[in-house]
């Protein structure tokens, strides 16, 4: 028996809660730094963004639309947490010290930059790297 029947509605509604669910995993991304959110809830977010259209589509057409090598997407996100804690050393002050100030952009105005905002894009790009990682092995061989 085929299980895989005709989903036209799962993919319809699949395009436009993938477009929502991503708006809103970058609304957590960038509020995290002074409200409940982060790098890591976000990249939850987003991998369950994914997943959805796992659910929606079969993991080759996916793979397909997305071709993207997830275990790259974790070491990046890894090597990107790592050297952001590290950057504290040309300073002098303890490993993970984040530095924040008000910059001045042409368009933008006043805003506030930190570099833990760098520190919790890599925390984003591991959970996502990795939750995607598991999800497509666990579909690939079931």
């Amino acid at each position: 028996m085929n299980h895989k029947t005709n989903d036209v509605i799962l993919q319809t509604v699949t395009q436009t809660v993938l477009f929502i669910t991503i708006i809103y995993s970058f609304h957590l991304f960038f509020s995290g730094h002074y409200t409940p959110g982060g790098g890591f809830i976000a990249g939850l977010m987003t991998s369950s963004a994914l997943v959805l259209l796992l659910l929606a589509y079969d993991v080759k057409t996916v793979v397909t639309i997305i071709p993207i090598n997830y275990l790259h997407v974790a070491a990046a996100g890894l090597l990107t947490a790592i050297l952001t804690g590290m950057g504290s050393f040309l300073y002098g002050v303890p490993f993970l010290k984040h530095w924040h100030g008000a910059v001045h952009l042409p368009f933008f105005g006043e805003i506030e930059l930190a570099t833990a905002t760098l520190f919790d894009f890599g925390v984003y790009l591991v959970v996502v790297g990795v939750t995607m990682t598991i999800i497509q092995t666990i579909g690939e061989t079931g």
